[in-house]
This record gives structure tokens, sequence and C-alpha cells, in this order.
């Protein structure tokens, strides 16, 4: 059976990553066939970044696997065999949740050889990124998952992306001090881009359980 992991980054269950991870899910699933699709929520597990044990590193047991027993510990081991990757994080201040963070260096930095400062993974794979914002394209066009993206681009694959943009935060913008934002605005921009986003999450999902 054909597995395809996806990592939810973000904090709340039912917001804009989740409902673009799963659209995603669902894309993949309507292909058929010997295909499991499965969702981890990283607000759910209790663990660290990496704790520079140096344990994968050591002379005649190095290893590409984080060797820190934790609860990311199992997911880790599970990304190693999978036959595709999916992570999805909100941007917060520019950059992906300290969770995704945290998770992105446990999965990569055991990856990398101090010998020759080559990045080798237990299993190459293709990989979707997807990520959520407030900002405008116009405004927040760079690369969120930053250095990170490089090690899976060199020992994964060159990564697909979604970005939805000047997405809504809350359901109802009087009830917070949110008063730079126009609530008007905001859900005219949903309704012009969402159901699009939606559809790529989808098409994207079909895509890597057809590869």
């Amino acid at each position: 059976m054909k597995k395809i992991i996806i990592i939810d980054g973000g904090p709340r269950r039912s917001m804009n990553t989740a409902k673009l991870l799963q659209r995603f899910a669902e894309g993949a699933q309507s292909v058929g066939g010997d295909i499991e699709v499965k969702t981890i929520r990283l607000y759910d597990l209790d663990y660290k970044g990496c704790m520079s044990c140096m344990a994968c590193k050591l002379k005649g047991k190095a290893m590409n696997i984080c060797r820190f027993k934790d609860a990311l510990a199992p997911v880790l081991e599970e990304i190693a065999i999978a036959d595709g990757l999916v992570l999805g994080s909100p941007i917060y201040f520019g950059d992906v949740t300290g969770q995704m963070r945290a998770f992105l260096e446990r999965l990569s930095f055991p990856w990398l050889s101090y010998n020759d400062y080559s990045l080798t993974a237990p299993k190459r794979m293709p990989v979707l990124l997807i990520e959520t914002m407030n900002g405008t394209p116009e405004r927040n066009n760079s690369n969120h998952f930053g250095t990170m993206e490089w090690c899976i681009s060199t020992a994964l694959c060159e990564p697909e992306r979604i970005v939805a943009y000047n997405t809504t935060q809350v359901l109802k913008y009087d009830n917070y001090e949110l008063g730079s934002f126009s609530e008007e605005a905001k859900h005219a921009w949903r309704d012009a881009h969402w159901e699009e986003d939606l559809q790529k999450s989808y098409e994207a999902g079909k895509r890597m359980a057809e590869q």
C-alpha cells in the first residue's frame, strides 16, 4: 500500500490550513486504488525541536532519522518510508508556526552529513507545501519555509506550493481588536479566491496520488 503523510502545522482544527489539507486528502482519495492518506496534527503532539543530542551523527551508527524518543519519533519513522509528504502551516510573523519549525528541525537535521555537507533522506518522494496567510500576494511572496525548503528540495524533491492569501482569521471581526482589517474586504477576497484555493489543493492531491 502506498502512503501519503499530511503534516498539519496549524493550531486550529477547522480553519484555513486544516480545510486546505482536508481538500488535498479528498483529492488523493478520489483516485482510488491502494493509497492510504494519513493526517497528523502537530499541535496534538508533545515534542520539541532538535535537542542537539547528536545521536544521529554517532560514528559507525549514524542515521538519517531522528533518534530522540518522544511523541514525534513514530511520525518521523512513518515519513521515512512514505510515498508522499504534505506540509501545511499558517504564516505567523512571516514564518511557519513554531510547531512546524520544530518538526522540520527534527526531520531534516539527521539528513545532513557533517563529513561532506550532503543531505540524504531515507527515501525521495513528492512534497507539497501549503501556506495560509493574512497578507496579499503583492506584499508576501517570500519563501516562508526558509532554509528548511532548501533541505526538502535537496533531499526529497523540488516541492510544489499552494499559497492561500488574505485569508479570514475569524468569522466575526467585530468581536476582536482587528481594526486594521475590513471584514467586508476580507469576505470579498474570500468569495473571489477561496474556492479556487480549495480546488488547487484537491487537484494537488490527485496529482500526488497518481504519481
